[in-house]
């Protein structure tokens, strides 16, 4: 078997299941990601660094391989993984970089080439950092994105190079994909009852009541006075605002191509506000996903909610891609099927018995299996998933077929 599954996904939220695909022989997996994520370290870092998009989510997916039982592996994860502690300096993350070069414990089982390339593009961002010192506060940083921040300096501020290059340094076998072409942008939203959520944080921290009704991209990030305006606007008014404001992205052609290309689209779960239902709004991914040769485009459904989805149900999620995917009704098939845990958990999108009974939603065949995690609450089965995905797209290339 040869399959080619592209999967749309955010940094965690659909590991399991890009896991159970990597272990299924004949599965060539490709991810598309987007790199809106500026929280924390993470939005520290593109502030230093304007014009950057947030490598987070790219480096969470190029762990997705590494087995920590395999020392050389392991070491690649510490690299990805590793935070620098309060009060790191310039100077600290020197001392850092020399440990890697010299084969010290965390790092001294990392492989020879790997070992060369991390060690070069962390010293890229170092120098820029002796060079400018002031507006960044290494606390925290993962020392991951300090190494695609390396690497996008060095290769003249391209993000999806970057992501490429970090892709080879650290051996993943996925097909690892930003969805534009990497021009920089960020994420508001509103709530229905007018709340602002001024930044892709807000967005994914706890919310009070009301669902998120409108997601913008932006050119430039809300600031504090600028977020002070549109609070002080009727709803209607900053809807509008932010509507004159979005930031224009063009695709990433080698995403197209995956999406066209593939024999399974998986549309992951996630947090679906930060990490999914942005990537739709990429001109030319719906074109791409109606004319691809998937037999099944599946909507997976979250185990668990996040908080960005609070009052919205398993099918208001269906329905909220389409919508970003501009084909509402679902006209053009870019959703055939839809997949769920079959016991839907306490705090997980439900799903209203007359949909189970129907089996469909929006044009959309409803399945149902035992999916859960047996370990994990709140995770996929890696490997059930990868099953219950492949037994879908097979049945469905059957029918095709016929």
């Amino acid at each position: 078997m040869n399959v080619a599954v592209t999967m749309f996904s955010g940094g965690r939220g659909a590991a399991g299941i890009a896991r159970g695909m990597l272990g299924t022989p004949g599965v060539g997996l490709s991810l598309i990601v987007n790199g809106y994520d500026n929280g924390l370290s993470t939005g520290a870092l593109r502030r230093y660094l304007p014009g950057m998009l947030g490598p987070s989510d790219f480096r969470k997916n190029l762990l997705l391989h590494l087995d920590p039982a395999d020392p050389a592996q392991a070491a690649l994860a510490t690299v990805l993984e590793h935070r620098l502690p309060g009060g790191t300096t310039p100077a600290g993350l020197t001392a850092v970089i020399e440990s890697i070069a010299a084969r010290r414990d965390p790092f001294a089982a990392l492989p020879e080439a790997a070992r060369e390339a991390v060690t070069a593009d962390l010293r890229v961002f170092a120098r820029r950092l002796a060079a400018y010192p002031h507006g960044l506060d290494l606390a925290d940083c993962a020392l991951g994105n300090l190494v695609f921040a390396g690497a996008y300096l060095r290769l003249g501020r391209d993000f999806n190079a970057a992501a490429d290059a970090c892709a080879r340094t650290f051996g993943s076998p996925v097909r690892l994909l930003n969805v534009t072409n990497g021009e920089n942008a960020f994420l508001a939203a509103l709530r229905g009852d007018g709340s602002l959520l001024a930044d892709e944080a807000d967005i994914v921290a706890p919310q009070g009541p009301g669902v998120i009704t409108d997601l913008f991209l932006l050119r430039e990030p809300l600031g504090a006075r600028r977020r002070a305006e549109l609070e002080a606007l009727p709803p209607a008014w900053t809807r509008e605002v932010l509507g004159r404001e979005r930031a224009e992205v063009t695709p990433n052609p080698r995403a197209l191509e995956a999406i066209r290309d593939a024999d399974l689209i998986v549309y992951g779960p996630g947090t679906p506000h930060s990490s999914l239902l942005p990537s739709y709004l990429t001109p030319g991914v719906a074109d791409a996903v109606a004319r691809s040769r998937a037999a099944a485009k599946v909507f997976v459904v979250n185990i668990r909610s996040d908080h960005d989805v609070r009052g919205l149900s398993a099918p208001g999620l269906v329905d909220r891609t389409l919508a970003y995917l501009g084909d509402p009704r679902n006209g053009r098939r870019l959703v055939t099927h839809v997949l769920s845990h079959r016991a839907s958990a306490p705090d997980a999108p439900a799903v209203p018995y007359g949909v189970l009974d129907r089996g469909e939603w929006a044009g959309a065949r409803w399945i149902t299996a035992d999916l859960k995690h047996p370990g994990r609450p709140g995770l996929h089965n890696p490997g059930r998933m990868a099953e219950a995905l492949l037994a879908i797209r097979n049945e469905a290339a059957l029918v095709r077929a016929r």
